[in-house]
């Protein structure tokens, strides 16, 4: 298993950083189109609340790595737009918005999070040429394979959307990064872990993986049935645990982007310990034996 820092000194022979940024886009499961609300553990900031406020993508890029000089001395970096669904919304203005990041000097990667029903033909079209200038990453919230669970926090699609939108990609040669999370609500330990072995089987295989811990944030409906009606979350050694056996699982090849998740403190319910990032980290780093 390679893990991200590693991989992207192999791959550009540098340090490479990731800025938040925002396209200012929605969700088609927010808006009405496929449903309202969103995920139920999606927060009002449509899981971005790292990126940098709406402004001009300069001013952005600009603002975010103000952001990060205290973290690194990179020179090179990852502009990831986040929050809600990249590829919705109103094509001339992501073309311009793409385009005019993925050309800046200083970017070595372009990577949009979006959901897998919404890779069009036209968004198709646009995501080559993109790819064209440089790498492009599209990074798919699958969460879990189980369709019970999926219908439990609305998320609005089926696992053969999810195939077609992996194979699309692959075949135009656009990296796929596929996010998981674990602890969601009724899944066991074993439901967890096929889809982790269901990822590692999966044909053409994805590109890179992201796991984290379910985080239960103020204002979202699960929220509110944590409050009404919790369910158990795991301890720290209880998911370095886990952590552990899913990465024994995925193919040494496969790029780990992400092992655990950065809540935001103001709206993080629980759970609390995933806000002692250098424990988190020392525990998983403990576990896999790193």
């Amino acid at each position: 298993m390679r893990d991200l820092s590693s991989y992207l000194k192999e791959r550009f022979g540098e340090k490479v950083y990731k800025l938040s940024l925002s396209s200012g886009c929605t969700c088609p499961n927010r808006d009405g189109t496929i449903g309202v609300g969103g995920c139920t553990f999606c927060s009002e900031g449509g899981s971005g609340e790292f990126a940098t406020a709406q402004m001009p993508i300069d001013m952005q890029i600009e603002e975010a790595k103000r952001r990060v000089r205290g973290k690194t001395d990179a020179a090179r970096f990852i502009a990831y737009f986040q929050a809600y669904t990249n590829t919705y919304g109103n094509m001339k203005r992501l073309r311009e918005l793409y385009l005019e990041t993925i050309r800046r000097e200083e970017i070595a990667v372009l990577s949009l999070g979006t959901r897998p029903d919404c890779l069009p033909d036209e968004v198709m079209e646009l995501l080559m040429e993109l790819r064209a200038i440089k790498p492009m990453w599209v990074e798919l919230g699958l969460q879990t394979i189980h369709e019970k669970t999926a219908a439990r926090i609305h998320r609005g699609y089926t696992l053969p959307v999810f195939e077609e939108a992996v194979r699309k990609l692959k075949d135009v040669g656009i990296e796929v990064i596929v996010h998981v999370i674990l602890n969601l609500p009724g899944e066991t330990r074993e439901d967890m872990l096929e889809t982790v072995r269901y990822l590692a089987a999966l044909q053409p295989e994805p590109d890179g993986v992201k796991l984290q811990m379910l985080q239960i944030l103020k204002g979202t409906a699960l929220a509110e049935e944590y409050e009404k009606e919790p369910f158990p979350l795991m301890d720290l050694e209880t998911y370095a645990d886990l952590i552990s056996e899913c990465v024994s699982i995925l193919p040494e090849k496969t790029v780990l982007h992400r092992m655990t998740g950065d809540g935001p403190r103001r709206l993080l319910i629980a759970p609390l310990w995933s806000l002692e990032k250098k424990r988190v980290l020392n525990t998983l780093h403990q576990k896999l034996g790193e």
